[in-house]
């Protein structure tokens, strides 16, 4: 999956998490949380750090979505009932 940096924005945005809490959480420094979140577009990055900033999102309940002609995208995974 191709990631923009405008969904990194908007997934840690939904998530309110602040750059600082989302980089230790992955394991990256907050300049490359801004880096990635500056790029317009697909993002460039080493493959493990695209790896543990969107697995880190994800177990936050964020549901990536790829492009389908429509945009790409993200949303809330929606919680589980019971």
């Amino acid at each position: 999956m191709i990631v923009t940096g405008e969904q990194l924005r908007g997934a840690r945005a939904m998530c309110r998490i602040e750059q600082s809490e989302l980089a230790e959480r992955a394991g990256v420094s907050v300049d490359t949380i801004k880096r990635l979140e500056r790029t317009a577009g697909p993002i460039s990055a080493n493959i493990k750090t695209i790896n543990a900033v969107v697995k880190t999102l994800e177990a936050a309940g964020v549901v990536f979505i790829d492009e389908n002609g429509s945009g790409a995208g993200v949303r809330l995974r929606k919680p589980a009932e019971g």
